[in-house]
């Protein structure tokens, strides 16, 4: 059963900010380790105690330098604690409305930015994890385009594609040194595009990035997230990857946006926007 509540008003991921989230409603503290992970968990199901630990040296193309992948990420299928309270529910459920000042205060959002504050609405959904869970998260985006939003990803409900966090990006997150592990689905980040001046179209709330660690961005030698490599390799199918003839991509397909696999001088697998940049 597929619920739907809208109430619509007037391309390198940040890595995690190791502070929690601040949430509204809060979902008290995570479980600890020892409480959910199994006693000989399989590489890749669980997260590894290190993540977003370890910084990478920068080089002098302004991202992280690129590694092997580790072990422990080679076939990533797990789930990070949700960045909000549960919706109600058991089945799809989206809300979405003007977003209030607080949830904009711990986003990228400054005055400079090229969407005003009020242009963008606040998205939570249900989506279903690499656990095989009914999951909760969030989403900033351009009151244009939140409803579409929501199409996309009541499909990818349906298709019981896997998600491992949904959140907004805080201010903070834009300043910490590249672990090169992130893996946040999200829509508005107030950037610039990759090595350039100019806004990204996530800048404008009208771009979504889906399981970026799973569907890295590379362009020559540049890898993002950094330690992603293992998923260059498009023809060794895993959990939460996108196939150009999948479900994501025909779900975004369906609402006319441009996915950056299918451009020609680099290849931004995660990457979904309106005016197809």
């Amino acid at each position: 059963m597929v619920a739907v509540v809208l109430v619509l008003g007037g391309c390198a991921p940040s890595e995690r900010d190791p502070e929690p989230t601040a949430t509204e409603p809060a979902v008290g503290p995570a479980p600890s380790p020892a409480a959910t992970t199994p006693s000989n968990p399989e590489p890749g199901s669980v997260p590894p105690d290190w993540l977003f630990t370890r910084p990478l040296p920068v080089t002098d193309t302004g991202f992280g330098e690129v590694r092997p992948t580790p072990r422990e990420l080679r076939n990533r299928r797990f789930n990070l604690p949700d960045s909000i309270a549960p919706l109600p529910g058991s089945g799809f459920v989206a809300r979405v409305g003007p977003a209030p000042a607080k949830v904009i205060a711990r986003s990228t959002w400054r005055p400079e930015c090229p969407v005003r504050a009020n242009q963008l609405d606040w998205i939570r959904l249900t989506y279903v994890g690499f656990d095989g869970k009914r999951h909760s998260g969030e989403l900033l985006a351009h009151e244009d385009v939140s409803a579409d939003i929501v199409t996309v990803f009541r499909d990818l409900w349906n298709a019981r594609f896997p998600i491992e966090e949904m959140r907004i990006t805080k201010k903070s997150e834009l300043d910490l040194p590249p672990t090169g592990d992130g893996n946040n689905t999200g829509a508005f980040v107030c950037r610039p595009t990759r090595g350039g001046q100019s806004y990204s179209e996530h800048a404008y709330g009208l771009a979504v990035d889906v399981n970026p660690f799973q569907n890295p961005y590379r362009r020559g030698e540049v890898v993002i997230p950094e330690l992603a490599s293992a998923y260059l390799d498009r023809q060794e199918k895993r959990p939460g990857m996108i196939a150009g003839d999948g479900p994501v991509v025909s779900a975004f397909d369906r609402i006319g946006w441009g996915w950056g696999g299918r451009w020609r001088s680099l290849k931004d697998l995660h990457h979904f926007s309106r005016n197809d940049r």
